[in-house]
């Protein structure tokens, strides 16, 4: 069996993170990309390499409950960028931007095995300098979204060869229960057209990321 060694941060992006911390203020990095260019894994690579200064807090804890989804009859396109809470997570930002002194802020996790947004899950603390906050559409410039950009210090837009970023949804989507049918069905129906409305917003990054450090 082919075993894939576990991704790792090029040094030159490295670099950027240290020049963050240099500031001596807390600053907020957001990293953004189409679904499966892997920006959760670069969140927590860099809250694990930094993790005595950085955090990562991801967008996707303010996905609308299912509940509600089905109330307003957007199940069927969960991830597009009216099926979360975007002011909720714009206020969320606002707080980590200027928190109170010693004081915790505790965002929403996201669940896969669930399925649901859970509250309270992940405690922010007022000594982390650098937080890392991930999710398809920090960069997109239309209701809530467009007053996340001007609340980020830095953007990194993950980029990914396309035919490789659909294996990867497609995998996650049969780990958490579809058929590979459905897995492709939902690839293709739903993630695709958010992957190219994301894709529309690369220009206003700071930085392409790019996993070769290409």
């Amino acid at each position: 069996m082919e075993h894939t060694a576990p991704p790792t941060v090029p040094e030159r992006y490295l670099q950027r993170i240290d020049a963050l911390l240099a500031t001596g203020r807390r600053t907020l990095l957001g990293v953004t990309g189409p679904p499966g260019a892997g920006k959760s894994t670069l969140a927590q690579l860099l809250a694990s390499r930094f993790e005595k200064d950085c955090q990562a807090v991801p967008m996707d804890g303010y996905h609308l409950a299912n509940s509600e989804l089905a109330r307003l009859g957007r199940a069927g396109r969960k991830g597009a960028p009216d099926t979360f809470d975007s002011a909720g997570f714009v206020a969320l930002l606002e707080r980590l931007r200027a928190p109170n002194a010693g004081d915790i802020v505790y965002a929403p996790e996201y669940r896969r095995d669930v399925g649901e947004a859970i509250a309270g899950a992940i405690p922010i603390l007022a000594a982390s300098r650098l937080i890392v906050t991930e999710g398809n559409y920090l960069l997109l410039d239309e209701g809530p979204w467009a007053d996340v950009r001007g609340l980020l210090d830095e953007a990194w837009y993950v980029e990914v060869d396309d035919a490789r970023r659909r294996e990867r949804l497609v995998r996650r989507h049969e780990h958490y229960g579809r058929s590979h049918e459905a897995a492709l069905k939902w690839v293709e129906a739903t993630d695709e057209p958010n992957a190219r409305l994301v894709a529309a917003t690369r220009s206003r990054a700071d930085l392409v990321f790019r996993w070769d450090g290409a």
